[in-house]
């Protein structure tokens, strides 16, 4: 049964406490999954009960979980009231997404079509679909290569998604597009460089936030085309690589042992006397200091 705007707006609440606490994210999730099933959004609901700007804030928390599950219910909303302004007029709203609506024989559907089911809902397990999986038609530019790489980024898109074929082929054609627009034409290395660089980076398993925040617009395929190889990586990613690069710079920066130079040491190997050392006691303390040196013009090292 829909919640009331009361009921939301204590679920609302008790995200709200449930972030400023630190409370285990077992429990926000709980939360979430309320509201995702319980809340039939409207415009007017969202803003009286600000519900969707605080689920918002919950699409950069630590757990990828949380974080995966709050952008979900925010593209669900926002497809949800987008659909009710649309409703007074549905052809030009599918004019809007970029691509054309294939029908189930590959041809453009005729204005006033009911969508297909095949279309509309999955078919197969979130984890195991693909474009032939999902039964969709990628030939929508009439150019193979171009074609392709829609098919790449539909099956990078729709992994793990709920979202319907169709919205997940209106993105692909869309981020396809704005990577022909940027770097096209499809003979370019440049343009399919980039379109085998976001597939993976949609195919990864540490990143699973990153499909979610492309079909939900909150990365716009504009943008997307463009993100640099550290910004398509997580905030945990990020957090990761600073961790490894402070302590490779703690490592380089610690002191190392002071060596002296001496005239009086030779070398060798070439037999100039320019030879820098260090002492170390790797015997018994009452034996004398083991020198290591190393040539400062043929960088020939040993020990005496």
């Amino acid at each position: 049964m829909p919640m009331d705007a009361k009921e939301i707006e204590l679920k609302a609440k008790a995200l709200t406490k449930a972030a400023t606490q630190n409370e285990p994210a077992a429990n926000i999730v709980s939360l979430l999954k309320e509201l995702q099933s319980g809340v039939k959004a409207t415009e007017d609901l969202l803003r009286s009960t600000r519900v969707g700007i605080i689920v918002n804030k919950f699409k950069q928390h630590k757990s990828p979980e949380v974080a995966r599950l709050s952008s979900e219910i925010v593209s669900k909303w926002r497809n949800e009231v987008n659909k009710q302004k649309a409703s007074g007029s549905p052809s030009v709203s599918q004019r809007s997404s970029g691509s054309p609506r294939p029908a189930q024989n590959g041809a453009a559907s005729p204005a006033g079509t009911t969508p297909s089911d095949k279309m509309s809902k999955l078919s197969v397990p979130p984890d195991k679909r693909t474009w032939k999986a999902d039964g969709v038609d990628v030939n929508q530019t009439s150019n193979k290569i171009r074609d392709s790489c829609i098919g790449l980024m539909y099956d990078g898109l729709c992994l793990n998604s709920t979202e319907s074929p169709r919205a997940v082929l209106s993105k692909a054609c869309a981020v396809e597009a704005a990577a022909f627009s940027a770097l096209g034409p499809e003979t370019k290395e440049q343009y399919r460089t980039k379109i085998r660089s976001l597939y993976q980076n949609l195919k990864n398993k540490s990143n699973p936030t990153l499909r979610v925040r492309v079909l939900s617009n909150e990365v716009t395929p504009e943008q997307f085309v463009k993100m640099s190889h550290d910004e398509l990586k997580s905030a945990e990613q990020r957090e990761q690589d600073r961790k490894i690069q402070k302590e490779n710079m703690d490592k380089a920066m610690v002191a190392q042992a002071e060596r002296s130079i001496s005239t009086s040491l030779q070398c060798g190997k070439c037999g100039q006397r320019k030879v820098t050392y260090t002492e170390a006691q790797t015997r018994s303390a009452d034996e004398p200091m083991t020198l290591f040196c190393t040539c400062m013009n043929c960088g020939k090292s040993w020990r005496q």
